[in-house]
């Protein structure tokens, strides 16, 4: 089982333009192989920062799910909105940070 951990950081301003495409992206990536859990979060401390914490059964099914349109249609969505985006893969030996 391996855990993702996705910071992002948006525009001010740009939280109701992504609810909309983030609930879409959400319910259908729920629906994936492998997929344990998937959470969107918002800071209560910055209200221009997004948290996705996900849990998947394997790297294949992480990988398999990066390659799924309703994904691509989420980072079409909110790449005008984006600053940033750091993320953590998780697995019980290592961590990996893109």
């Amino acid at each position: 089982m391996i855990y993702v951990v996705a910071t992002l950081t948006i525009k001010p301003g740009s939280l109701d333009a992504l609810r909309g495409p983030a609930a879409a992206c959400i319910a259908e990536t729920r629906k994936e192989k492998g997929c344990i859990a998937y959470e969107l979060f918002e800071s209560l401390g910055d209200p221009d920062k997004l948290v996705f914490i996900e849990k998947w059964e394997t790297r294949e099914d992480l990988t398999a799910h990066s390659k799924q349109p309703h994904l691509l249609a989420w980072r079409d969505a909110s790449a005008p909105h984006l600053i940033k985006r750091e993320i953590e893969v998780v697995h019980p030996e290592k961590v990996e940070r893109f």
